[in-house]
């Protein structure tokens, strides 16, 4: 039997080290519920900084003042983070123009994020609109960042 590939719409909150209450957490996971037909819808939460990386759907990534291709930069950077499996530190000095910045503040391609919670539908049967994101935003308590993630 092959094997079915699975797509995942994540949302993390856009500050990565804010975590909403369980309340509220499992309040955006009902009403997720309701914007993705008959989906899988998970939380996760983790206790150090992780990468909400799109897997098959990465497109690269640009440095946000001078938009040089650091993919190369970053996939070295991510390497020696994941080897110590976690993100204490998000701060970064860009090679292209030496920017200050947080890898949270780089211009991915494909949205990519960093954080220490997820809600996640697992192949869910539609996209999420600007409203139901305002709403899931509203509903956790936090601006929320959307990555497809397909594998």
């Amino acid at each position: 039997m092959a094997h079915m590939s699975d797509n995942w719409l994540l949302f993390v909150p856009s500050d990565p080290i804010w975590q909403p209450s369980d309340e509220a957490a499992q309040k955006a996971a009902a009403l997720l519920a309701t914007f993705v037909g008959d989906a899988e819808i998970v939380t996760e939460r983790t206790e150090h900084i992780e990468i909400v990386h799109p897997f098959a759907n990465w497109d690269g990534v640009e440095c946000p003042s001078c938009r040089t291709d650091v993919d190369e930069w970053f996939h070295d950077v991510g390497l020696k983070i994941w080897e110590g499996s976690s993100f204490t530190r998000l701060d970064c000095v860009l090679p292209c123009c030496g920017l200050p910045t947080s890898l949270n503040e780089l211009h991915f391609i494909m949205p990519t994020a960093f954080g220490r919670f997820v809600l996640e539908a697992m192949n869910p049967e539609s996209d999420t609109t600007p409203e139901q994101e305002r709403q899931l935003s509203e509903t956790i308590g936090a601006p929320l960042l959307k990555v497809w993630r397909h594998l």
